[in-house]
């Protein structure tokens, strides 16, 4: 069975499909905050304009990562899995940083911790592995 395939006929377990939105929506905070780092760099008057398209335009290409999985997860793609594990773990040390902030910063790093949190609970979790027909080392079944 190819990769391309869906691994089985019946419904897409929830915790999938839960998982998929939570990929969606950091995807999408990503885009979002890219786009709007790059407005600002563009029009705004930063302290370094280059710097601050650059991370523009870094925050939006990273925010394909996250969607993509997303898209594949929904899709059932047994690829998917590893960029959304991948991104959450990611997002850990930023929420970490987030949380040290004297700022407002403090509630999305709890936002962001929780969802990541979240999110690889239920990309690990044995229904979601099943769905996606990832078998477990040595297993040939």
């Amino acid at each position: 069975m190819s990769s391309e395939q869906t691994p089985t006929q019946e419904p897409r377990p929830r915790r999938l499909t839960y998982a998929a939105v939570l990929a969606a929506l950091e995807g999408v905070a990503l885009l979002a905050g890219g786009l709007w780092v790059l407005v600002r760099g563009i029009t705004g008057s930063p302290d370094d304009r280059q710097q601050a398209v650059t991370l523009g335009i870094t925050l939006a290409v990273l925010a394909l990562l996250p969607l993509l999985a997303a898209r594949g997860l929904l899709l059932r793609r047994s690829w998917s899995r590893g960029p959304a594990v991948i991104t959450q773990i990611m997002a850990l040390p930023v929420a970490y940083n987030l949380l040290k902030a004297d700022s407002v910063a403090i509630p999305v790093g709890i936002a962001l911790a929780v969802v990541a949190v979240a999110a690889l609970v239920l990309l690990v979790n044995g229904e979601t592995t099943r769905a996606l027909g990832i078998k477990g080392p040595g297993r040939t079944e």
